[in-house]
Order: C-alpha cells, then structure tokens, then sequence
C-alpha cells in the first residue's frame, strides 16, 4: 500500500475510531453496552494507534477488577451504586430535556418535566 492510501486510512480509522469511543463514553451511565462500545472504539484504534492498544488493554483489566470488586460487596453497596447510577441517567435526561420532549409529544401539559436550562428555539 503506498504512503498516501496508508494515511488515509490511519486518518480514516481514528475518526471512525474516535466517534465509536466518544459515543461509548457518552453511553457508559446508561441502560445499554455503554463499556462494550468503549472497548470497540478502542479497538478500531487499536489496529493503527499503538496507545490505544495498550489503553484497551488496561482498561478492559480495570473493568474487569471493578466488575469483580463490585460483585463482592454487600447488597447495600451494589444498590447503592446502581442507585447512583440511576440518579446520572434520570438527570441528565432531564437536563437534556428529554423528559420535556415527550411531554410536548404527549401534550400532557407538565412544565416541571421540563429542562431548566436555556434550550435553543425557545
């Protein structure tokens, strides 16, 4: 492969790469494979980017002792920490105006679902 179709693919696979990780990364407190698509970003990178090998490595290890940390406590601490993370998830889709949007395709009239911050076109 010549140099120019090399670095056109380099570029190509970082930004595809990047997007997946951003998207991954937006996607971790949520319902959903949030960590599954952080790891693939990583590894779309990782098959031109030596970093991202070796971050991918790390963390998938990182992930895995958390998973393993988090599997042995008590109740309490994992409802807790599922609590938390329902508390992330809950408001930022309030802060986003998510609830406020199905309210408006509703029509159900409740302005307290509605964002507090400035939304664009209001």
């Amino acid at each position: 492969m010549n140099q120019a179709k090399r670095q056109t693919k380099k570029v190509m696979i970082g930004i595809v790469g990047g997007l997946v990780l951003l998207v991954g990364i937006v996607a971790i407190p949520y319902p959903g494979p949030g960590w599954l698509i952080v790891f693939s970003g990583l590894a779309i990178l990782s098959t031109e980017f030596a970093w991202a090998k070796r971050i991918l490595h790390y963390s998938r290890g990182k992930y895995d002792a958390w998973q393993a940390w988090l599997a042995r406590q008590k109740g309490w601490v994992r409802a807790l920490f599922w609590t938390l993370t329902a508390t992330v998830v809950v408001a930022t889709l309030w802060l986003l105006n998510g609830y406020g949007f199905i309210n408006q395709i509703l029509g159900l009239g409740w302005d307290w679902v509605e964002s507090p911050l400035p939304i664009p076109g209001k």
